[in-house]
């Protein structure tokens, strides 16, 4: 599995893609971004069924999300409901859907934004 990674602004208005990760680095380049970028909140994409269901992929999801938490204590982490971000993005079932991953990464980053705005 690959994680897209999305980072806002620093007044947490703009969102940008930064780029795609495998999963298994998932916790090691957070670690970076932490220190490195000041991280504090970082959302996370929760793939919930269509029927708004937690089903197989969200509950490894949310699994890795428990390690994440108790790994980096003083980040708050939001779970974020992902169904149709990556479609938004451009995905398909193409070659290149590696590359959207982070695009779509910031599709939902910038819908957070936006509700956390009231916008």
């Amino acid at each position: 599995m690959r994680t897209g990674v999305a980072v806002s602004d620093p007044g947490g208005v703009i969102a940008s893609p930064l780029e795609v990760i495998p999963s298994e680095d998932l916790p090691a380049y957070l670690s970076r971004l932490v220190d490195e970028e000041d991280v504090y909140e970082v959302v996370v994409g929760v793939p919930k069924t269509l029927r708004g269901e937690v089903g197989y992929q969200a509950r490894k999801v949310l699994a890795r999300l428990d390690a994440l938490k108790t790994e980096f204590p003083g980040v708050r982490f939001v779970e974020w409901d992902e169904r149709f971000t990556t479609r938004l993005a451009g995905r398909g079932r193409t070659k290149g859907a590696m590359r959207v991953d982070h695009l779509a990464a910031a599709a939902m980053l910038q819908e957070y934004l936006r509700a956390r705005e009231g916008l």
